[in-house]
């Protein structure tokens, strides 16, 4: 029966790597490490069986997977497709002066709704430079006053 060699596991680790490329998903590339560690443990063991080194390929992908959803990628989540409302209450720095009849544009830390600038607008006039705290969200614009 066959049985794969070390440097198997390596060329399937990185073909599933390269193969995320074309699937830009930043899920295939857990199989490929997945394969790559099954390769390295197949040169330290190189009597393992096939079901061996098939349990081990599916428990570190499992594992990589697990450790991606439930660690890493919620670090990486932007606020891309939250509501307006949530938005309320967020604060920023001006970076054009705004009148009554005037907009400007505030800048935010870390994006909000998918954009870390907004053009804004407010009741009063506020100069550059000062932070703001968002009011409302009225299409693609933002209202904001002067935070307290």
């Amino acid at each position: 029966m066959f049985s794969p060699e070390w440097w198997h596991w390596l060329v399937l680790g990185l073909a599933l790597t390269m193969a995320e490329l074309a699937v830009p998903a930043f899920f295939v590339v857990w199989f490929g490490i997945a394969a790559a560690a099954v390769g390295l443990v197949l040169l330290a063991a190189p009597e393992l069986a096939l079901s061996t080194q098939l349990l081990l390929w599916t428990a570190f992908s499992a594992a990589l997977v697990w450790i991606w959803f439930r660690h890493l990628r919620p670090r990486t989540m932007t606020a891309v497709g939250t509501s307006a409302a949530t938005v309320a209450g967020e604060v920023g720095v001006l970076v054009a002066d705004i009148t009554p009849d005037s907009r400007g544009q505030v800048r935010f830390q870390k994006p909000i709704l998918g954009a870390d600038a907004w053009e804004a607008y407010a009741d009063t006039a506020i100069a550059a430079g000062e932070r703001v705290r968002v009011v409302a969200v009225e299409g693609s614009y933002v209202k904001v006053e002067k935070a307290k």
